[in-house]
């Protein structure tokens, strides 16, 4: 949450959205967002939006990937991006004074990479070595079969990483595609948090990031259909069991992401006091983890509790927490408990606010999804103003009755 008054606004002339937040700490923060994620991708090529940020960084028509690593090493900065379902960011971290040298690695990068085979197929094995490894991870895992499982039929279903056999399937053309169609203009965001002042910064970012021409193509993202509850139970002779229960929530843009977020502090949160931490882990011993968390996408979300547990516990995990669950969708808190779940979550936001890093990153999201970013006055009043009638009817839909359950054992 940044200061309120700080936070400057630029389109550049090619219509990239800009932000800048002037914030003097020696390390400064540079990097794109762009509306390109995993669902975005046919059929034909899951995996194409990770393998493309894998990728970027073997080679451009000017450099080679080892001038790529060391661009911005050299002057003890780092160079790293990420992959969501709906988004593909690449950014820079480095001493103040490099903005613009991060600029211009990341403009070379997105403009000019030009995947060569060699290091595709090297980078092939880095990817199946990720995708081993998320398999063999079940607490991981199963979050992601969960969300195949409740978004079946959707192209938010699969897994962000692709598989074996459509990962050994893309080629450079594929990556080039992908470059050319989705990160256009239009669909960007670049952002800056740093010690330069706004009018500078914008000076470099236009002149390393204007140049884009490829035209936007618009998103033909559809609403994944809403099924039935679903309860599974795989046996991978595991000695622990791990599941993941879950219903649908609104997407981002309804207005209620704030309220979903405070329900799931309460419920399994990162405090020791949230509701199933005390329940199942302080009073009975069962589990070593529980959590409660929620994911936003556009058009839709979702709500869900892990817990991980020995497997003879299993059903008795599942008792306490669909009591706990059921407890709260139908009474709700007390006008004076719900004041005090909101103090805490504010003030632990205030500490997470000090991660300047994931603030920076989220810049870019916010600011391609809502074209501006929330200062930490309006974060805070937006908790501040739910009331027990709307904390009541966003409790009202995490009825137990509506979950889908999906267990590891």
């Amino acid at each position: 949450m940044w200061p309120d008054d700080t936070v400057v606004y630029h389109t550049l002339t090619n219509g990239i959205k800009a932000v800048c937040v002037p914030y003097a700490a020696g390390v400064d923060y540079f990097g794109v967002s762009v509306n390109a994620g995993s669902r975005d991708e046919d059929n034909s090529c899951h995996g194409l939006a990770h393998f493309v940020e894998h990728t970027l960084f073997k080679g451009t028509q000017k450099r080679r990937s080892w001038h790529i690593i060391n661009r911005m090493e050299r002057v003890g900065g780092e160079l790293n991006a990420f992959t969501t379902k709906e988004e593909t960011a690449v950014y820079s971290i480095f001493p103040s004074g490099n903005l613009d040298r991060a600029a211009e690695l990341i403009s070379d990068l997105l403009c000019n990479s030009v995947f060569p085979p060699r290091e595709l197929d090297k980078e092939r094995d880095v990817v199946e070595d990720e995708i081993n490894s998320y398999l063999d991870t079940p607490s991981e895992a199963v979050y992601d079969d969960f969300e195949e499982m409740i978004f079946a039929g959707s192209p938010l279903a699969h897994n962000i990483l692709g598989n074996s056999h459509s990962v050994a399937s893309l080629t450079g053309d594929d990556c080039r595609r992908w470059l050319g169609t989705m990160f256009t203009p239009g669909e960007m965001a670049v952002f800056y948090v740093g010690s330069k002042s706004p009018a500078s910064a914008f000076r470099i970012m236009e002149r390393h990031f204007g140049r884009m021409h490829h035209a936007d193509k618009p998103r033909s993202r559809c609403v994944p259909p809403v099924l039935p509850p679903s309860d599974i139970v795989r046996s991978l002779s595991l000695h622990q069991a791990h599941t993941v229960g879950g219903v649908r929530i609104p997407g981002i843009f309804e207005g209620k992401t704030h309220i979903y977020a405070l329900l799931a502090n309460i419920i399994g949160g990162p405090g020791m006091n949230s509701l199933l931490n005390v329940e199942m882990r302080e009073r009975m011993g069962l589990v070593y983890t529980v959590e409660a968390t929620t994911v936003t996408y556009t058009d839709c979300g979702l709500f869900t509790v892990y817990y991980g547990c020995d497997s003879d516990s299993s059903d008795r995990c599942r008792g306490v927490m669909e009591r706990v669950m059921r407890k709260i969708s139908s009474e709700g808190l007390s006008p004076r408990r719900l004041d005090e779940a909101k103090r805490q979550y504010i003030g632990q936001l205030a500490v997470a606010g000090e991660n300047r890093e994931q603030m920076a990153l989220s810049s870019g999201r916010s600011l391609l999804c809502h074209g501006r970013l929330f200062s930490r006055a309006e974060r805070i009043r937006r908790i501040e103003e739910i009331t027990p009638a709307a904390f009541a009817e966003a409790a009202g839909g995490l009825s137990p009755d509506n979950f889908s359950f999906l267990t590891f054992s």
